[in-house]
């Protein structure tokens, strides 16, 4: 029976596009945070007579929140509703950002920088929950690589934008600036988003639109139980940690130093050729996510574009004894932004292989995955530099340095190979099932090779 009140599925598709626009700029602002911290890094170390570790310290408590946060937001999200769950997060980190420009002694940074984690922690899982609801399966992976790609632009304004921005106005204005901007932005997504097609009277794109939400707490608990023991979410869990660490260690933590030591530049210099790294991330995003929607695979892809980025890390590694020629610079830095996309179809993949009932849940634990990497491997390449700079050349200490993220790359490109093929369908399947069909629960049939 039709509802006549329901709106034109055309309006629905019109809409969808002003929301998510709303949302992932936001996402945005998540690159920029996660990137932001080395182009600020000297200005910091010189002002508050930071240590190398300390610095890290600071920079990853923006991680550890992040992390400990995914679970709580996979359960906001499917409670509370992204809408809500991501204006309140932006405007978090719109506050944590002010107090960490303005604090004037140590315990201030580590508050503001644990705000911003805080609050942009909520912000991917709550955007791939409104995609759910108001794109289509075959859609997905395309819209996922589009999400990436403007977070990705985020990040490029945290490199020689920001870099500029601190010559002129210092660091602490810049900050203000942006945290400015995000409580804008916070208020655009309270106003304009909504968590389903359904609650502007829209007609659903896709059956696993739901407007209702898990019934109980325990039924949220059963659903986090289930995502946990489902084998099928570790590879891409500890894929995504393995290749988005490794991405963060250049563009977030040390290339700018590793170019500025190594090639002797100045920091704007230096910012400028992590450019293309952004770029390659932005282009690789896209293409990887539209890629495994065409051709219906996940594993595919990612097996490509991953063993690429294996390849690129080995060239940065090893060529010229961890000093490749000033002219590799700008394609390797490139290919290491677009080979790291790889990790796109980790969102998608986990999705299709867990209960389309909890989404924000599913994709929150993947997600941690994304921050494990940048919380453990900073750590340590500053031991290793630590040790290194200063008694051998740079190019030597930062080759060492380099070595263990190469070997975390070739450990997570192994794993790939453990990702379950999904073909862009829900493969999910309760232990329960026969069951569940006997009482006409689904009222489709789920192309399904059963739950591992």
């Amino acid at each position: 029976m039709t509802n006549s009140n329901i709106k034109p599925i055309q309006t629905t598709l019109k809409y969808r596009w002003v929301m998510w626009g709303a949302m992932v700029l936001s996402y945005g602002l998540v690159y920029f945070h996660s990137f932001s911290m080395g182009v600020v890094k000297s200005s910091l170390i010189s002002e508050f007579n930071l240590s190398e570790q300390v610095f890290v310290s600071i920079g990853n408590v923006y991680f550890y929140l992040y992390l400990l946060m995914q679970i709580p937001t996979g359960i906001l999200v499917d409670t509370l509703g992204a809408r809500l769950t991501a204006s309140l997060g932006t405007f978090t980190a719109a506050v944590g950002i002010v107090i960490f420009s303005l604090g004037q002694s140590l315990p201030y940074l580590y508050i503001g920088r644990s705000l911003v984690g805080l609050g942009t922690a909520v912000i991917f899982v709550s955007i791939i929950k409104v995609q759910s609801n108001w794109f289509r399966d075959s859609e997905f992976g395309t819209i996922t690589g589009l999400t990436c790609f403007i977070g990705v632009m985020g990040g490029a304004v945290a490199q020689t934008p920001l870099a500029l921005m601190v010559e002129s106005f210092g660091w602490r204005l810049s900050f203000q600036l942006i945290g400015a901007l995000s409580v804008i932005i916070a208020a655009l997504i309270y106003f304009v988003v909504r968590n389903a097609p359904q609650e502007l009277g829209m007609e659903a794109l896709t059956e696993t639109s739901q407007t209702s939400k898990p019934e109980s707490a325990q039924d949220i608990m059963r659903g986090l139980v289930k995502v946990f023991l489902n084998p099928r979410t570790w590879p891409v869990f500890l894929m995504y940690a393995a290749f988005y660490g490794s991405y963060v260690i250049i563009t977030g933590y040390y290339g700018t130093a590793f170019i500025m030591d190594v090639y002797g530049k100045t920091m704007v210099e230096a910012s400028a050729y992590l450019i293309p790294a952004i770029v390659g991330a932005a282009v690789g995003s896209v293409f990887v996510g539209a890629w495994s929607d065409k051709i219906r695979s996940r594993k595919i892809p990612l097996l490509v574009v991953g063993g690429l980025y294996v390849l690129t890390w080995m060239v940065l590694v090893f060529v010229g004894s961890g000093a490749p020629a000033i002219s590799l610079l700008t394609p390797i830095m490139f290919m290491i932004g677009f080979a790291s996309c790889a990790y796109v179809v980790s969102w998608p993949a986990v999705k299709e292989v867990n209960d389309p009932q909890y989404v924000g849940v599913s994709v929150a634990v993947a997600n941690i995955g994304g921050f494990v990497g940048p919380i453990v491997l900073p750590p340590i390449a500053a031991l290793s530099l630590s040790k290194s700079l200063g008694v051998i050349e740079p190019a030597k200490a930062y080759q060492s340095a380099f070595m263990w993220i190469l070997a975390a790359v070739v450990i997570g490109f192994i794993l790939s190979f453990f990702v379950k093929e999904t073909n862009c369908l829900n493969i999910y399947e309760p232990k329960n099932k026969s069951v569940l069909d006997q009482k006409s629960v689904t009222g489709h049939k789920e192309v399904t090779s059963g739950q591992g």
